[in-house]
């Protein structure tokens, strides 16, 4: 029986030797039930949604050899059973800049095909991988937006340093009326669990239920500070907490990280199925 891969095999903290010529080997696939396991998710997640990858350093050569590129738009679903290391992603994408490809087409159904071998490991794909490529004549169109929503960094809080999150921060009025809201902190940050580097974002809470003590959540998401994980596991423990201690009865949770090596992650979790938010980068991205 194979070992399963685990964070610590891939390529993140090792020297890399960075190749021009096109390998989907590249790509290193992490399973997410690990993780989940970790924080109480067994079996089916309570959520549905994706992560939204940027990558601002995607080219190749035309069939002259003329370097083509592009911006591209991926959209990995969190049900799959993998997600990608981010810096093998950054690999894999480098490695298109020595090869010839027809054209941007040929380029985004690779990336798709690719990246959903990855992320499914052979598998029943359930849902599959968007990819959209955004041509330099329509860079221009990319905008630049912050999260919609009430900002929680407003309130004037006193914090106490905190090793990991502290869902016993969070609370709700359970014997008022509910409400319906959207709150947003810049404020979030997080730790790669391998190298240690730092991940900044910033996250949107949306939900419709009994209201959450504000200041309780802004020092909950500061909690995060000194706390290793992936972008995308503190997305679904933050969506976890949330659900557990404030009995929401609609809920999603989006974070917009800072890119890395021409990189951002962007996972959205949600308790009821809809469209994905809009690909659109913070100002800080």
């Amino acid at each position: 029986m194979t070992t399963p891969a685990t964070p610590l095999d891939s390529p993140l903290g090792k020297t890399t030797h960075y190749v021009d010529q096109y390998d989907p080997a590249l790509l290193f696939p992490i399973e997410r039930a690990p993780q989940r396991e970790r924080i109480g998710i067994l079996g089916q997640p309570r959520f549905f949604g994706a992560d939204l990858w940027t990558a601002f350093e995607l080219s190749w050569l035309n069939s002259r050899g003329k370097p083509q590129l592009t911006i591209a738009h991926i959209m990995v679903p969190c049900e799959s059973t993998h997600i990608v290391e981010s810096k093998s992603f950054k690999l894999y994408l480098g490695s298109f800049s020595g090869t010839r490809i027809a054209d941007a087409d040929e380029v985004r159904r690779r990336i798709q095909d690719d990246v959903g071998a990855a992320v499914w490991q052979g598998g029943q794909v359930r849902s599959s991988v968007g990819v959209r490529l955004v041509a330099p004549d329509d860079f221009d169109r990319e905008t630049v937006h912050e999260l919609d929503g009430l900002s929680l960094d407003r309130l004037d809080i006193e914090c106490d340093p905190a090793a990991q999150p502290i869902p016993e921060l969070l609370s709700a009025a359970f014997d008022e009326q509910p409400v319906e809201e959207t709150l947003t902190s810049r404020l979030l940050k997080s730790n790669c669990p391998v190298t240690g580097q730092p991940d900044w974002g910033s996250v949107q809470i949306r939900y419709a239920g009994p209201q959450i003590d504000q200041a309780g959540l802004l020092r909950y998401i500061i909690s995060f500070r000194q706390h290793d994980e992936f972008h995308e596991h503190c997305v679904e423990r933050m969506f976890t907490d949330l659900w557990a201690r404030c009995r929401p009865a609609r809920l999603s949770v989006y974070a917009r990280y800072t890119r890395r090596g021409g990189l951002d992650i962007n996972p959205w979790r949600t308790s009821h199925p809809g469209q994905p938010p809009a690909n659109v980068r913070t100002a800080r991205q």
